[in-house]
């Protein structure tokens, strides 16, 4: 995935952070450094937890672009918000899970606002 200058045109300061971290493509030989099997564990569970069961695919999709945008992993973002389109989520469901993220991020804000307002000097 490539972010590139126009990613984010609308955000203002924004865009060139995000270009600034994220304008560039991960190099997959960066995984010959890590224990293939430990790496191949991971990508097993990894497979397990998105199998359908209780929940079909698009609804753990879902769960995973509202994760993704609380995490703030451009490359999960853009991974599970395609997963989700491809298991048949529409747009507009993909924006109310992404409005839930913003809401719970906003949430723990607020929630722990008490922690900045009782210190003293």
């Amino acid at each position: 995935m490539r972010l590139g200058r126009n990613a984010y045109s609308h955000c203002g300061f924004i865009s060139s952070f995000m270009d600034y971290y994220y304008e560039k493509e991960r190099d997959p030989r960066a995984y010959e450094h890590f224990d293939q099997e430990t790496l191949g564990a991971f990508r097993e569970w990894n497979r397990r937890v998105f199998a359908p069961g209780r929940l079909d695919k698009k609804t753990k999709e879902l769960v995973a672009v509202a994760c993704t945008f609380i995490t703030r992993c451009p490359y999960c973002i853009a991974g599970h918000t395609k997963a989700a389109l491809e298991a048949g989520a529409t747009k507009e469901e993909v924006a109310e899970v992404i409005q839930i993220a913003a809401a719970l991020n906003a949430g723990a804000s607020m929630a722990h606002r008490n922690i900045g307002l009782d210190v003293e000097v």
